[in-house]
Formats: C-alpha cells, structure tokens, sequence
C-alpha cells in the first residue's frame, strides 16, 4: 500500500459504490495479464475479458440507481452480473456478488458483516459448482474469507480496515500459492487467472476502505511467468469437451438440481449461479458447462424452465506454434486504430494510407504460414490480390477477405477455425465479415453539410456501413441512438471497440441502456488506444 488516505470505519452505499466502479477500472487495466494467464485449455484465454464483461454489467445495473441503500444496491450488483455473467470466470463472480448481496442487508458494512458477507459469498460459489478444485479463483475467496474471520472473530479486531487488509492479503498470498496446488499450473509456470482477478478487486475495496493505492497484484505479476504454456488457454476443466455452452434458464430449484446432475454426466466445469429465491420459486440461473453433445445440454435446460440468452463455444487446443507454421491470418487496412484489437486476437496486420503490394507480399512472408487469410480493406483490396497472386506462385495457399471496415476483420477473426481445411475457413470468415454491418461514432472539427443535415464544429456524427445516419450535439444521444438503430434492425451481437476517449463511465452508461431496453443482444467490449473515433461497432 501507499498514500495517505482517509480510513473507512463502515462501507456505506458510496463506498460500495466506489468499490464495484473502481474493480472495474483495475480489472479493465489488467484484462489482458489475466487472460495471458490461462492455462486451462476458453478459446483466446478470456478469463479477464469475462470478469470485465460481468462486472461492467454489475456496475450498469448500480449506474441506473441513485439509491443510498447498501441492500438495494448490492442487489442490484448482483442481478447485472447473473445476467450478463460470460465463461467459468465470470459465473463464479456473479455469485460471489450475490453471495454479498444476500448477507449486506443493513445500512451500512462493518468488519463482521463484512466477514460474514465473504464467508457467504465463498461458500454459495463453491456449491455453484459441480466439481470445485483447488487452486482456483474459489480457493482464493476461501482464503480471503477465512482470513476476514480470524480478524474479526478470532483476533477480536472489529476495525473494517483491518478484516479488509486481512482479506486482501490472504487473497495474495492464496493467488501465490495457486501455482503449487494445480498441476496445470505448476506445468505452466504461472498463477490462476480467475484468482488474480478476485485479487485484484479484494485490492481495490483495501483501497476505498484504506485510502490507500493498492500495490500486491503488481508485486504478484511482477514475477511473471517461469514456463510456456502449452496449447490455447481454457479457463477450466479438461481438453476432452470440444464446446463451452451457456445459457440463462427461468426454473425452480428443484429443477436445476437434476439439471447439475445431468449436466455433470455430459461433460465438466459445470457451474450454475443464480439470485436468492423463496423456497423453490421459479428465479432466473447462468448455467455453464463444456460438453461433446451441445444438444444433450441445450435439451436439459429445456427440460429445466425456458431458455434464453444460448451461446455455444467451440474451443480451440491447437498449440498456438501450429498455426503461425501453418496458416496465418493478416489483415491489410488504411488505419492502424484497431492494430491492438487484431494482435491481440493472434493475428497478424499491415496498415498505411498507401500499401503497395510490395509491402503486403513482404508482410506476408514474414509469418512464415504456408496458408495465409487476408481480410482486406477497398483502399488495399487490389494490393492484397497481386501480394496473393505472387505467393501463389511461389506455393502458399493464399485467400483475400474483403472488408469494409476494420470491425469486420474482427468478427472474420472471431470466427476462424485452423482445424477446418483451409477453403472451408477462408469462406467462414467471409461470411462473418459480410455478414457484420460496420459502425462508428466520431467528433467532427469543422462545419460540413452531410446527408441527414448541417454539422458544426464538436457535434458528433454516427455512420452506418460508411454513411451518416445521425448527427447529435450529445455524444451520449448520438452513440445511444445508433446503437438503438442497430439493434432495431435486428443485431444479435455487438462488438462495441471503445476508443481512448470513450471512457469508463461512457461504457458502462451504454451498457445499462443495452441491458436495459436490448437485454437479448449480446454484447462484447473491445477498446483501443489508437484512432479518432470515439467507438466503433459491428452488428451482427
């Protein structure tokens, strides 16, 4: 810790708050260390994306109240993540929040209440659950929890700083400690994922209770990664189910008992969270598991109350020094603005306001693939296809994508799969590409006549598949509107890529009203540090 900040004796509404807000910021920061962590082999190691996911829900949901009610709140915490809750990561971190929620139901948190809201949260995420391990991000909750109860309990410290300093400490050291007690992770040479997230947020309550700026997780990282890790991460479970399937059932208790038993028969990293209920009245359950037979699954929800919000996975256990040897995906646009975005989803990219073919061919071979997929956008198209042309000759199989717009490269890359022949691959991201209607949101700098009106300087314009379809003085009225427009049009997807000045509090505002008035579209974040655009879309 460091700084010199004013000590909390209670958590009230605006410390908690400030807590859930600030999770999200440090969790934002650390989103791609903590996917790089994975080593249990979900497609693109997403642990930390799925914690984000779920906790920017968390934080919409609290953004739509302006209540000073610690139950209230909490609660509403809890329902925003269970909704939008995404991979074995972000389940189980929905249930902790609810595990909270079900224990903070006075004004305000003192140090017991905070233990025992832990120990709570601990326990209802363990028996989530099918089949808990140790050394994940629930051995970490245990930890902390324990140790919060030997503070207040044991040690007879009732001061709320010392359990939550107790807590976060605990949660450090278990996150340490993980490395030694999975096998996956020992092979591996690194610390569990979803544990150094729940660190991460333990750090930042330290810090609203403490006023202090947390440092162990940096500590934690610093030590970085002593072994490779072999094959595309999963976040949990084993390499002998193909598909992660995930769905949000209505059903009463009794019913989602026998749906964990038969769930647990089909495959592993079986888990189902859901809000407190009365008895056995029908609430709403995240169910999440991997399986061979999607079907069995599906039907056994089915079975269980209505369905919805279905999304099926397919992993990806093909080392990640197969496919660079093998087949490549390079993607040729004019702006660099998304280059973070493609590198991060392992791909390749060459930019500038005026490639010559020249340049593509040599940023081609530079990959070493045999098997080249290259989305190209119109400036760049007729480069990429002499640069195709020329390694074709030379023996490389080589297939351009056209695209429109960057966004689309992105869901050509969401779908790709090394493991299919190549034709068959080329087409599919073709298709996923073709098929993405293209977005943005940007801030003009001079007066202009467009299609739908005048601009002036600082209004906002948004554009639809290349043209203006609004033009606000509000930025918030103008990305809300599009998105609005998007998703009337019939979107099931929007990958939203936030821009450097689309904040956090921009994000989770258009994440609310996406919850709020689009609750069946999926949404999934993306941000960039690069480009003038303040947000860009693909609707799919």
């Amino acid at each position: 810790m460091s700084g010199d900040g004013v000590a909390l004796s209670v958590l009230d509404a605006d410390a908690l708050r400030r807590w859930y807000g600030n999770s999200l910021t440090a969790l934002t920061r650390y989103r791609r260390v903590v996917n790089d962590l994975n080593v249990f082999p979900v497609p693109d190691g997403d642990t930390g994306t799925n914690m984000v996911t779920t906790l920017t829900a968390a934080c919409a949901e609290c953004d739509l109240r302006a209540t000073t009610a610690v139950p209230e709140l909490a609660a509403a915490a809890a329902r925003g993540a269970l909704f939008a809750a995404r991979g074995n990561s972000g389940v189980i971190l929905a249930q902790l929040l609810q595990g909270l929620a079900d224990t903070w139901t006075t004004e305000f948190v003192d140090a017991a209440l905070l233990a025992r809201g832990l120990a709570r949260a601990a326990r209802v995420a363990t028996e989530a659950v099918a089949e808990p391990a140790e050394g994940t991000i629930l051995t970490v909750a245990e930890a902390a929890a324990a140790a919060a109860v030997r503070c207040v309990i044991d040690g007879g410290d009732e001061r709320l700083v010392a359990a939550v300093v107790a807590a976060s400490e605990a949660a450090e050291q278990a996150v340490a400690a993980t490395i030694e007690q999975l096998p996956a992770l020992t092979r591996a040479g690194v610390v569990d994922a979803g544990g150094v997230g729940f660190a991460v947020v333990l750090g930042e309550l330290t810090a609203v209770v403490t006023g202090e700026v947390p440092t162990g997780v940096d500590q934690l990282l610093s030590r970085g990664r002593s072994a490779p890790v072999d094959g595309v991460p999963r976040e949990s479970g084993s390499q002998a189910y193909e598909y992660e399937v995930q769905y949000l059932v209505d059903a009463d208790a009794r019913e989602v008992g026998s749906l964990r038993a038969t769930l647990s028969t089909l495959g592993d990293s079986v888990v189902i969270v859901g809000s407190t209920g009365d008895g056995d009245t029908c609430r709403t359950w995240n169910v999440h598991a991997h399986v061979n037979d999607v079907g069995a699954a599906v039907e056994a929800g089915i079975t269980a109350g209505r369905i919805h919000r279905l999304s099926v996975t397919r992993f990806d256990d093909t080392p990640p020094t197969a496919e660079p040897a093998r087949r490549a995906v390079v993607v040729v646009t004019e702006t660099d603005a998304l280059n973070g975005v493609f590198t991060s989803e392992n791909a390749h990219n060459v930019t500038g306001r005026h490639l010559t073919a020249v340049q593509v061919v040599s940023r081609l071979r530079d990959t070493g693939a045999a098997e080249l997929v290259v989305p190209a956008d119109t400036v760049h198209r007729d480069a990429a296809e002499t640069a195709a042309h020329r390694l074709r000759a030379e023996g490389r199989r080589v297939q351009v994508v056209p695209i429109q717009a960057p966004v689309q490269a992105v869901a050509a890359l969401a779908v790709r799969d090394p493991r299919r022949r190549f034709e068959d691959d080329a087409v599919a991201m073709a298709e996923a590409a073709g098929s993405c209607r293209h977005a943005e949101v940007v801030r003009t700098e001079a007066a202009a006549l467009t299609t739908v009106g005048r601009c002036e300087p600082g209004d906002y314009l948004a554009l639809a598949d290349g043209d203006v379809v609004l033009v606000d003085a509000d930025m918030s009225v103008a990305v809300r509107d599009l998105v609005d427009r998007l998703c009337a049009a019939g979107a099931e997807l929007l990958t939203l890529i936030a821009g450097p000045a689309f904040g956090e509090p921009m994000r989770r505002n258009l994440a609310g009203h996406l919850m709020t008035t689009w609750p069946l579209v999926d949404v999934q974040w993306l941000t960039t540090e690069q480009g003038e655009q303040l947000l860009w879309i693909g609707a799919e």
